[in-house]
């Protein structure tokens, strides 16, 4: 019996690839990048250190979010690369079981040296005798971007599902999936049960990643521009009708991130019809060898941007507490001119620290794909860690069991060989079986 192994990165069919995606994709981290370095306030006061989250006392706070918010976008666009990579991965006979090992590996891997990462440094402050209230506050803020692995890990492991799904029955999916993340709404709100609302971790990501399903099968590309911003414009107007009275949801996006809620949704539809409009300004832009050399370099380092970039501020941060001048005041006129230049300082460290960690970006997939009951548990070990961070926030016991968790994930999925070739007599060739 043959068996099937996983895609390898380098053997995707690009052929239908669209660049001002992975633009989009860039943007979307880079500014996830300067919103928290708008939101991490470490500095010098009178009376001490003083630890605040300047941008959300700003009056214009909650009206930026709704351009700020940009996730449901990365998700979208998510759902156009899983797209095409799975049908790309079934012409070449690949299995749904093969797609799922190779992508969560891809979210499993860059996460399990953070989590070691996370499990020394609280271990080692722990035992220096670091405050330990001070210490809580900087792992709750480490953590807070981990949400994303737990959302990203369920919606890759559904891919080949819910693409079945789509090719069906692409309109029902959709009501579906609406339906279900109003229900969990209503249920939270009236019984105020917010944990319920982690329900909608499923309901609202996957919807969002059904839209980029739509847009690699061409919906939105068959609409012109009037038709798209007009759509954008009715997405903007049933938000505002469900934030701006007070309510169950707040006007304020980032408010409806964790757990997600449908103003969510209402802004993925806006998003996606927006960025199909500046698309032919988009594309000129990408037929330029310096953006594409900058998306290709970012492009690149997404993962290890993205999960090791609150790190480094807080460090950083820290850091600049020991120069004399160098942390001003959170929220003074001085912190605020200080961003741009810490923003570059922060990109360039993590262009070094991507040379250490950003091996661990690429899948190492050695044997044949586990069956399918190995890839689902091993996909629900790698989704634990984030889930539990989510719920609890980030400490050392959670740094340890997370990974833990994820070094398993990885151990499976990395690595597999049949109970056949382990009994093997030495030198048996079973390539060919």
């Amino acid at each position: 019996m043959t068996s099937t192994g996983a895609p390898r990165p380098s053997s995707i069919d690009i052929s239908a690839r669209d660049l001002t995606l992975d633009l989009a994709r860039v943007v979307c981290v880079l500014l996830v990048v300067v919103i928290h370095l708008l939101m991490v306030g470490v500095g010098a006061g009178p009376e001490g250190l003083v630890v605040s989250r300047p941008l959300e006392f700003q009056p214009w706070f909650a009206a930026a979010t709704w351009v700020g918010q940009i996730m449901p976008l990365f998700f979208v666009v998510g759902g156009f690369a899983s797209m095409t990579a799975w049908r790309s991965a079934r012409r070449r006979g690949g299995t749904a079981s093969d797609y799922v090992r190779n992508r969560v590996l891809r979210l499993a891997q860059p996460a399990l040296p953070l989590f070691v990462f996370y499990a020394v440094a609280l271990g080692g402050a722990t035992l220096l005798g670091i405050d330990p209230e001070l210490l809580d506050l900087v792992a709750k803020s480490a953590g807070l971007p981990l949400w994303f692995l737990a959302a990203y890990t369920l919606c890759q492991a559904f891919v080949p599902f819910m693409a079945g799904c789509h090719e069906r029955s692409p309109r029902l999916t959709l009501v579906a999936l609406l339906a279900g993340v109003i229900l969990v709404d209503t249920v939270r709100f009236t019984t105020g049960i917010t944990e319920l609302g982690l329900l909608n971790l499923f309901f609202v990501w996957l919807l969002v990643q059904q839209l980029g399903f739509w847009y690699a099968d061409g919906w939105f590309a068959a609409r012109n521009g009037w038709q798209l911003f007009g759509i954008a414009a009715l997405a903007y107007l049933l938000l505002a009708a469900v934030t701006l009275p007070e309510g169950w949801y707040s006007n304020d996006m980032l408010s409806n991130l964790n757990p997600p809620t449908l103003p969510l949704v209402l802004l993925a539809v806006a998003q996606a019809c927006i960025l199909r409009a500046l698309r032919p300004a988009l594309a000129r832009l990408m037929d330029t060898h310096w953006a594409r050399a900058v998306v290709f370099l970012v492009g690149t380092r997404l993962m290890t941007i993205y999960l090791w970039h609150l790190p480094l501020i807080i460090a950083l941060s820290g850091v600049a507490l020991l120069i004399p001048g160098a942390a001003p005041l959170p929220d003074s006129p001085g912190w605020w001119m200080s961003r741009p230049i810490l923003f570059v300082i922060v990109l360039v460290a993590l262009f070094g620290l991507s040379f250490l960690v950003g091996r661990w970006e690429a899948p190492r997939e050695v044997g044949p794909t586990p069956p399918p009951v190995v890839v689902g548990v091993a996909a629900v070990l790698a989704f634990l860690p984030a889930l539990l961070v989510l719920q609890f926030f980030l400490d050392l016991q959670l740094a340890i069991v997370g990974a833990v968790l994820l070094g398993v994930a990885v151990m499976v999925l990395g690595r597999w060989k049949p109970l056949r070739d382990i009994h093997a007599p030495a030198g048996a060739d079973l390539r060919g079986v």
